[in-house]
């Protein structure tokens, strides 16, 4: 039986008419860039995140970009994160001419240890930058705790937490911005790029659509050097319509982790995802740890199961940031993890006889004898 890494088709076919109805709308009132249909869709995603406004951007890397942009962080500025995250959120950073500070994460999560945040903050630091990986929220109590204390912005970025709980709080509410993206294989994601950010602060809200168009509030009048990172119409009417579903969608992802998580528990040499007590967590990836973690994605593709790894190298250990001259071992949570993880099939359509199939054939594979 084939076991896809994600199936996007599956999903759209379940909202076919829908989807071509709000492109059709589109077209007809030619509205591509901006326009009513990505404002009805920031109106409907602030709801969803019980934040006050939401500004539709033209990706995640451009949500984190803007906000950081929007919060005046600029050269000589220093912001702390995770080296176990996608490159964008460093990147962010260095766009705006600011350092990337790594610190480690937590063995559990996978997210920002609180415990390691303190020691990282310089008189340099201007903001914080904990990442919800793989649908989980970090702890975000200490964290906003001990950015308050030393006066530092808090930007979630929530780019694989869509609908993802903290203590019944929403990811994107808590800190100063939200940061959300839309790539297509996210828990809500468009047919090509688009991104968000979220905030309860207007004049936060205010820069942000100022940056994001050029720098202009009024046509042609430009107050500030800006950037082209407005959302589409097209992904924004798209949107609109796969919210509405998002929220059945996140429920089915929890229960195809339940089938893993009671099919893999009592593996030995498997570590299952762990929940923690104030999560509640959307599965944006179901991402086990195992030794000799390539041997098992190459003999489960031979079985036609099909894996990801997120991701392979930390950020500190990355050729890009060699400058920041890190070295291996500094960060050894992240570093075992990277070296250990594999992503397996998650998504709302996945049946629980490929579940069965995926965690069949991986039980035989890590629990083979060895010759």
């Amino acid at each position: 039986m084939k076991v896809p890494f994600l199936d996007l088709k599956s999903q759209y076919e379940s909202i076919r008419p829908e989807i071509a109805e709000a492109i059709q709308q589109v077209l007809e009132k030619t509205a591509f860039a901006g326009g009513p249909f990505v404002a009805q869709f920031e109106k409907e995603f602030a709801a969803f995140c019980e934040t006050q406004f939401a500004a539709g951007v033209g990706s995640g890397t451009d949500a984190l970009w803007m906000a950081l942009l929007a919060l005046g962080v600029g050269p000589g500025d220093e912001v702390i994160t995770v080296a176990d995250t996608f490159i964008a959120t460093a990147e962010a950073i260095s766009y705006c001419g600011a350092k990337p500070v790594f610190i480690d994460v937590d063995p559990l999560t996978y997210n920002m240890d609180p415990a390691k945040l303190e020691a990282a903050i310089t008189k340099k630091t201007k903001a914080v930058i904990p990442v919800h990986l793989f649908g989980q929220m970090a702890d975000m109590d200490p964290i906003l705790a001990i950015s308050r204390k030393h006066k530092l912005f808090v930007v979630e970025d929530a780019s694989q937490a869509h609908g993802a709980e903290y203590n019944g709080k929403r990811a994107g509410s808590m800190g100063d911005v939200g940061c959300f993206s839309f790539y297509p294989g996210k828990n809500l994601g468009a047919y090509g790029e688009g991104g968000a950010v979220v905030t309860n602060n207007p004049e936060i809200d205010r820069n942000v659509r100022i940056l994001r168009d050029h720098g202009q509030e009024k046509k042609y009048y430009h107050g500030r050097i800006g950037w082209n990172a407005r959302m589409d119409g097209i992904q924004g009417a798209i949107l609109s319509v796969k919210l509405k579903h998002l929220q059945a969608w996140n429920d089915m992802r929890r229960k195809n982790a339940g089938f893993y998580n009671d099919l893999l528990k009592k593996v030995d040499g498997v570590a299952i995802p762990q929940k923690a007590a104030y999560a509640k967590h959307v599965y944006h990836i179901y991402a086990i740890r195992v030794k000799n973690r390539d041997v098992l994605i190459a003999a489960l593709a031979a079985k036609d199961i099909h894996c990801g790894i997120h991701y392979p190298i930390p950020l500190h250990l990355q050729e890009a940031y060699k400058s920041l001259g890190y070295k291996n071992g500094a960060f050894p949570v992240a570093e075992k993890a990277a070296a250990e993880f594999v992503s397996l099939p998650m998504y709302p359509e996945l049946t629980g006889e490929q579940i069965a199939q995926v965690a069949t054939e991986l039980k035989g594979i890590v629990l083979a004898p060895v010759n």
